[in-house]
């Protein structure tokens, strides 16, 4: 398979990334894979789209260290690639991370994503899905009863009447935001004094998300990979782990210091998933990350769903071989069977 990954831009990628391990895999098995930067696309006049594209010879790297040395070294593979070409191009670029230096850049693997459907490339997650997801309103589409609590407003009367209705235990939080910015933890009454600061903070940037607090977060969250709308897994292990916040801080994503610790599946988990399946399914999200506090699901992370390396080393189970295997075989079946990119059978595979 020829697969092109779309992310940021391909010199600020990191070894730990999950895109960084899903094209060493992909490369290990005898794929090739690509980078392209979200700003690197070409609709040219010949009605062809292309993209200036980064790779790496087909060589066995030891480590996703020494393979993005070799990507984002001299010896890298610099091409103006064809679209066509490719039998796969997985957005992983995050419309979040643009809204300030990049703002045309928000869109932009949405909008060159629809186009290379249209050449027959099959396109992850689905475009059409990712347009609907943009913000965290996607995730009220979600049935309520495995929802917090949740108010989205910009009028702080309204959040501090919300608050008091939770004896002042809140999470606030950008309506479009990713990776822990600008989220605000609020426990106590004596806390909710600093309410106005905190929304006008997040305010500056839009809605504002405001959800019940969860006791259950003390203890962190739980993050779950789900492909194809089912619960990732290699060998019967789940691709699962809890992230546990660092001392005095409240959020538990990775990059802000919570730590990885190895978690059960549970029942209650596997029904959140079942709950979830249908509406991820219908929208195409092929590679998706749930994070779950107690009962309640708290994110749906569809663009760039991160830890997939973690939940590999605490299950000691290789997971990014059960993606890159699922690909080939939707390509697989694309081939035999002659249909579309749009197929719904492919969803399953």
């Amino acid at each position: 398979m020829e697969i092109g990954f779309v992310v940021y831009d391909p010199w600020t990628e990191r070894p730990e990334y999950t895109t960084t391990h899903l094209a060493l895999t992909a490369l290990q098995r005898g794929h090739r894979a690509w980078f392209i930067g979200v700003g690197d696309f070409a609709s040219d006049p010949d009605d062809q789209l292309r993209a200036r594209a980064v790779g790496v010879g087909r060589k066995r790297h030891r480590s996703a260290k020494a393979f993005l040395n070799e990507l984002q070294g001299d010896k890298a593979v610099q091409e103006r690639i064809q679209m066509s070409d490719l039998d796969v191009l997985l957005l992983r670029n995050d419309p979040a991370g643009e809204t300030e230096e990049r703002p045309w850049a928000q869109a932009g693997g949405i909008i060159f994503g629809r186009m290379a459907l249209r050449e027959g490339v099959l396109v992850l997650n689905h475009p059409d899905g990712l347009a609907k997801a943009i913000t965290k309103t996607y995730f009220q589409d979600f049935p309520f009863h495995i929802r917090p609590r949740t108010l989205i407003t910009r009028d702080v009367d309204e959040i501090r009447e919300f608050a008091a209705a939770q004896n002042g235990r809140l999470v606030l939080k950008p309506l479009q935001g990713s990776e822990g910015q600008n989220v605000f933890v609020v426990r106590t009454e004596e806390e909710s004094v600093n309410l106005g600061q905190m929304v006008e903070a997040i305010g500056r940037d839009g809605y504002i998300v405001v959800q019940e607090y969860l006791p259950a977060a003390e203890n962190g969250d739980i993050r779950m990979f789900l492909m194809n709308g089912e619960p990732l897994e290699q060998d019967g292990i789940y691709a699962a782990f809890r992230r546990v916040p660092a001392k005095g801080e409240a959020r538990s994503n990775i990059h802000v210091g919570g730590r990885a610790e190895p978690v059960e599946m549970t029942d209650e988990l596997l029904e959140i998933a079942e709950v979830v399946r249908p509406k991820l399914i219908q929208d195409g999200m092929f590679l998706v990350g749930l994070d779950i506090v107690g009962s309640k699901l708290i994110e749906v992370n569809v663009f760039t769903p991160g830890g997939l390396n973690s939940a590999e080393v605490l299950q000691k189970a290789a997971f990014t071989q059960s993606v890159v295997e699922s690909l080939k075989r939707k390509i697989e079946h694309k081939a035999t069977n002659g249909g579309s990119v749009n197929d719904t059978t492919l969803a399953t595979l």
